[in-house]
């Protein structure tokens, strides 16, 4: 008996550690991707090393992990569904008995506990870093910067827990649900996260379809267009006689005159960009201009008709059998069942329009007049902005998967079931800790 029980502490300790290792692995892949993306978009400051710098670096490492927390909660979904798939595929294989109902539950949770240290510590304490100055009165330095972002984040805590206090008691004005807030890890952080989800998922229905029709336009503009009835020989000629004539009016123009200036530099950006897209088309190749942006459209509109089709089916069973509903159906855990009708055809196409709806929710985030201030440029992107891209997006991942479920795209029931933790036979006739 003993020996049994040493022997099982051991494949849970050996099981432990490496879905810690996976979870260091998968993060650092993450966390590498997610610095060069914002160090593209950031905009290039002196190399002093200056307090200012000290502080601009460390707002870009929390940046970046906030970032990489993000891509993480957007490729967990289809990473659950793709493990579930193979799990089924190949049962009894050796070499994928490491994914398991333990790691994809264990991911899931690290990724909400990360979301919400990012949402509610790190990103507030970098942008407050990033604006403070110290104290007045105080020797100027990090510490006195610190000190004052400390100070701030406990008092925007105080205020936040007021008002959902205030709210709580003006909606359910019960004893039991004042007391709750007391419990802030059990509770009241789940609570709040759950409604900045909320509004994650109201935020994802506005950007979402917005996004739908917005990806035409943005795939026309970075594809090349077949020159159907153009002769780009011709436009090409009057985008050229339209510079030399604007560069001539530039150099004719007094110095001292800067609003024509400013004016005719606006006009020779715009004619040098149209000429730079005219040189991209002639330079391109029959097979892309007359093949890949004809497919590239048609497969954006087979993917947005089959989203939306899918979507309406969706809701019309909702709205006709209740247990189809989230939270009372009984959904099959990793590696007990397919999630789709035409097996991994069926994850496979529900990976893809997971995808889908988050790049187009995004696209119709940066599309929307409110938003538009907020679209990263690259080597030309403040830090204010970078850390408000961050959280935008962090917002926007923590709620797709609460829209997918409830748009009929997840099936998968990530709970602590103990028949995902059993132990299985493995190919070689022992017994493996799932």
């Amino acid at each position: 008996m003993e020996a049994d029980e040493v022997t099982i502490r051991e494949q849970n300790f050996h099981s432990q550690v490496r879905e810690y290792t996976i979870c260091f692995l998968l993060f650092a892949v993450l966390y590498i991707v997610s610095y060069f993306i914002i160090t593209r978009y950031k905009r290039k400051a002196d190399e002093q090393e200056d307090e200012d710098a000290i502080v601009n670096r460390i707002s870009l490492f929390l940046s970046t992990f906030t970032l990489a927390v993000s891509a993480g909660a957007v490729l967990l979904l289809p990473f659950s569904i793709i493990s579930n798939e193979i799990l089924l595929s190949f049962p009894q294989n050796y070499y994928i008995q490491w994914l398991n109902g333990s790691l994809i539950h264990g991911l899931w949770n690290l990724a909400s506990l990360f979301s919400n240290l990012c949402l509610f510590v790190l990103m507030p304490f970098a942008f407050f870093f990033l604006e403070s100055e110290g104290f007045a009165g105080l020797k100027k330095g990090i510490r006195a910067r610190i000190l004052e972002t400390l100070v701030m984040l406990i008092l925007l805590a105080l205020l936040i827990l007021g008002i959902v206090w205030v709210a709580s008691a003006l909606i359910d004005n019960d004893a039991a649900s004042m007391e709750s807030l007391y419990d802030l890890w059990e509770f009241y952080l789940p609570y709040l996260y759950s409604c900045i989800s909320l509004m994650g998922c109201l935020l994802l229905l506005l950007c979402t379809p917005v996004g739908l029709s917005r990806m035409f336009t943005v795939m026309g503009q970075l594809l090349v267009k077949p020159t159907i009835l153009e002769d780009l020989d011709e436009q090409m000629y009057i985008i050229t006689l339209e510079e030399e004539a604007i560069q001539r009016r530039l150099n004719g123009v007094s110095s001292t005159v800067e609003y024509q200036t400013v004016e005719l530099e606006r006009e020779l950006e715009k004619v040098k960009s149209k000429k730079t897209n005219l040189e991209r088309r002639k330079k391109a190749s029959a097979w892309e201009r007359n093949l890949v942006y004809p497919a590239v459209m048609i497969l954006l509109l087979i993917e947005t008709s089959i989203s939306v089709l899918l979507v309406a089916l969706n809701i019309l069973y909702l709205l006709v059998d209740e247990t189809a509903m989230p939270k009372g159906s009984g959904r099959p855990g990793i590696g007990s069942a397919s999630l789709s009708t035409f097996g991994f055809v069926g994850a496979a196409l529900e990976i893809i329009l997971i995808f889908y709806l988050m790049v187009s929710s995004v696209v119709g985030f940066y599309s929307l007049r409110f938003f538009e201030n907020f679209t990263p440029r690259k080597d030309d992107t403040t830090m204010t902005k970078i850390i408000g891209n961050c959280v935008s997006i962090l917002v926007l991942s923590s709620a797709l998967p609460v829209m997918s479920r409830t748009l009929g795209l997840d099936k998968l029931h990530l709970s602590n079931n103990p028949r995902d933790l059993e132990t299985k036979p493995s190919a070689n006739g022992h017994q493996k800790t799932l």
